[in-house]
């Protein structure tokens, strides 16, 4: 029986392990959108990193982490962005990165994927569950997605700003990255 299970074990290591892939960052992006008095506002994030092992047909053996630079946010304004990096809002002095990782990806059929992990952003951890899409073209792999948060379960906007009258609490994040097929 010793023989049996070596062999097996043997047999299962000699299994090539999913490769990580890193992000093409220019064909990538993360994006934002919220309302603030009422006004549709969309902002960006504009250094990030992923690495990603996945395989549509065994979507249940993913491994991905993803970091943000919270100092890369883009509002479309000097004075937006300044105000967004500041203690009351993404605090990048004291929090500099946002991470996920996928603690499970599953099919949900019809080509659509959700996975699930922990969102850490300003010290604060939630679970978060991000549907998205795949597709392959021309040696590249294209995941599109999003994933709404609640800005306050993240301490973003704090003090004056939890008025939820003035900037929403909902926000919607969209993403695409594109990886290299091998």
């Amino acid at each position: 029986m010793r023989p049996l299970i070596a062999a097996m074990l043997a047999a299962l290591l000699a299994l090539p392990a999913q490769a990580q892939q890193k992000i093409i960052a220019d064909k990538s992006f993360i994006r934002f959108a919220f309302t603030q008095m009422n006004v549709d506002v969309e902002g960006r994030f504009r250094k990030f990193d992923a690495a990603i092992a996945f395989d549509p047909a065994k979507p249940e053996a993913t491994r991905a982490t993803f970091e943000v630079d919270m100092g890369s946010i883009d509002l479309g304004s000097d004075e937006g962005n300044a105000e967004a990096r500041r203690k009351a809002w993404l605090d990048v002095e004291g929090f500099p990165r946002a991470t996920f990782t996928a603690a499970s990806v599953k099919a949900l059929g019809g080509g659509k994927f959700e996975a699930r992990g922990p969102l850490s952003i300003k010290g604060a951890s939630r679970e978060i569950a991000a549907t998205f899409t795949l597709s392959d073209a021309n040696g590249v792999r294209t995941v599109n997605g999003q994933f709404p948060l609640k800005r306050l379960q993240y301490r973003i906007g704090e003090g004056e700003w939890a008025d939820t009258d003035t900037v929403a609490d909902d926000v919607l994040v969209k993403f695409r990255f594109a990886l290299p097929l091998r």
